[in-house]
């Protein structure tokens, strides 16, 4: 169907409906009382509310893999760890057959 044909249908369906004069009890009041009881959307507690779950996301993943490190079974039972990831970090310093890490 077309959307104008539907927007121009409704429109006369609503015009020809006639208003109801009645009005429940208080509506006014119940009204100004929702609007006033809302507080204004605080930008800052949801970016805090956001952050506080995006860390405790990451410590569950850095204890989890802090565990998997402590537990699982090394290939290599002499290196570390921590040995394994500096020669990882410093691989493409290291790496003298690299030519853009040329510094001359």
């Amino acid at each position: 169907m077309n959307l104008a044909e539907l927007h121009r249908k409704l429109i006369a369906a609503a015009r020809a409906t006639p208003p109801d004069d009645r009005v429940p009890y208080a509506f006014e009041k119940r009204i100004m009382a929702r609007l006033t009881g809302r507080s204004p959307l605080d930008a800052a507690a949801l970016w805090g509310r956001a952050l506080l779950r995006a860390a405790v996301l990451c410590l569950a993943f850095m204890v989890f893999l802090a565990l998997g490190s402590l537990f699982l079974p090394s290939n290599n039972p002499d290196t570390l760890l921590s040995q394994d990831v500096e020669q990882t970090l410093f691989a493409a310093v290291d790496n003298p057959n690299d030519p853009a890490g040329d510094n001359r």
